[in-house]
């Protein structure tokens, strides 16, 4: 055999050992490929089944309490100062008027003649509709402030000592007004804490009701109880409330309420961020700005009529011919009992809706009624307004039926009527 023979044999073989490790290789880069993903995916899958696990450990682990117990924390609760930031929802499902709507929630509460942007009575109504992020602190029954933050201006509502002011930045406006006596200022009673949602639901708590605490949970970093407010009936349009109650003070820190026909929550207010140390002093404070327009609460009202009554001392008109003071005479009749309540109210006037204008132009009773489902029955005809948590019927002869319940039950009270 030629030498050269042998040579050859073994560059041919040192050669396939080459390619084959080569192949080797390129198979190990390939399966690399393929390998990488499934472990990523299998770290991922590892980490979503954690979410619940460490969800639910972030749930404090508190003393066992009784729903009667955690309600009467609640009342016995005298959180004197506080300071924090308070984020609110509402979503009633009113229709998008492109911004209509709160201009006649606003409208609603002036009365007649020129307000002022900064009366706290229109702007804090603005709090029933979109999602807004409030400043609140508190130092006593004597010093209090609220500030609405929007999009490049605030509006803040102090009350301190015998004064309260309204500033709306916006406008560079301010409204004051000076209690009657020291240590009772105006009071205002548009919800905007926790606090204030939890005190109007737990006075209307009673055997139609359902109590219940539902485990533990953590708001703004406060250790909490949920309290669980379920109605017992069927009929009303309220699913379910949720009251966060703080451990330690017993001050409500979320308030949840869900609609019977579910979704999202009708209104959900809560802290972000919350102190219980006594704010600075000057937090109270307030000058009117340089050339801000003043506007005097006692003035506008004997003015302009938002209190009801005009310069003549004639009660002012209400929408379809009655009268501020005819409503406060007849007051109103409340059918049913707990959640199915419904308030009827008689205003005197024949015909169902306000006429007038909408927004400077239109018939407002068209307006209205476009918004509304007509219904007849034995109460004759009449139109139902809808949202997600409160409903009404006006009937053409003047009667007003409202109440957090739906349709059916409304018909039925007007037909009974």
């Amino acid at each position: 055999m030629a030498p050269y023979e042998s040579d050859d044999s073994t560059g041919a073989a040192q050669a396939e050992d080459e390619l084959r490790a080569e192949l080797r290789a390129e198979r190990r880069r390939k399966a690399a490929r393929y390998v990488v993903p499934v472990a990523v995916v299998g770290v991922a899958a590892a980490t979503i089944g954690l979410v619940p696990a460490l969800a639910d450990s972030g749930d404090p682990d508190l003393p066992k309490i009784t729903a009667q117990e955690l309600i009467d924390k609640i009342a016995k609760s005298d959180v004197q100062q506080l300071s924090g930031t308070v984020k609110i929802s509402t979503d009633l499902g009113l229709p998008d008027l492109g911004g209509l709507e709160s201009s006649l929630l606003s409208g609603a509460t002036q009365g007649s003649g020129d307000g002022s942007s900064a009366d706290p009575t229109s702007k804090l109504t603005e709090l029933a509709s979109g999602t807004h992020t409030l400043r609140v602190a508190a130092d006593g029954p004597e010093k209090q402030k609220v500030s609405v933050l929007e999009s490049g201006a605030e509006y803040s509502l102090i009350h301190n000592g015998t004064d309260v002011w309204g500033y709306d930045s916006k406008s560079n406006e301010v409204y004051h007004s000076t209690a009657a006596d020291s240590g009772k200022a105006e009071q205002h009673e548009t919800p905007a804490t926790p606090k204030d949602f939890a005190d109007e639901v737990l006075k209307s708590v009673d055997d139609t009701t359902s109590v219940t605490v539902d485990g533990t949970a953590q708001v703004a970093g406060r250790d909490a109880y949920r309290l669980v407010i379920k109605p017992k009936q069927s009929g009303t349009t309220v699913g379910a409330i949720s009251i966060a109650v703080d451990a330690k003070t017993g001050t409500p820190l979320k308030f949840t309420l869900t609609p019977s026909s579910g979704g999202a929550a009708v209104v959900d207010a809560g802290y972000t961020q919350v102190s219980f140390a006594k704010p600075a002093a000057s937090t109270f404070d307030f000058t009117p700005p340089k050339g801000a327009k003043v506007t005097e609460g006692d003035k506008a009202g004997k003015d302009s009529g938002t209190d009801g009554w005009d310069k003549g001392g004639k009660a002012s008109e209400v929408p379809g011919g009655g009268s501020a003071k005819d409503l406060d005479k007849s007051g109103f009749d409340v059918l049913g009992k707990g959640w199915n309540s419904i308030a009827v109210l008689d205003t005197g006037s024949k015909g169902g809706l306000p006429t007038g204008s909408a927004s400077g132009g239109g018939d407002l009773s068209g307006f209205l009624g476009s918004l509304g489902d007509p219904v007849s029955g034995k109460f004759g005809k009449g139109t139902v307004f809808s949202t997600r948590l409160i409903n009404a019927l006006i009937t053409d002869d003047g009667k007003v039926y409202v109440g957090a319940v739906d349709k059916a039950a409304l018909l039925k009270a007007a037909n009974a009527g």
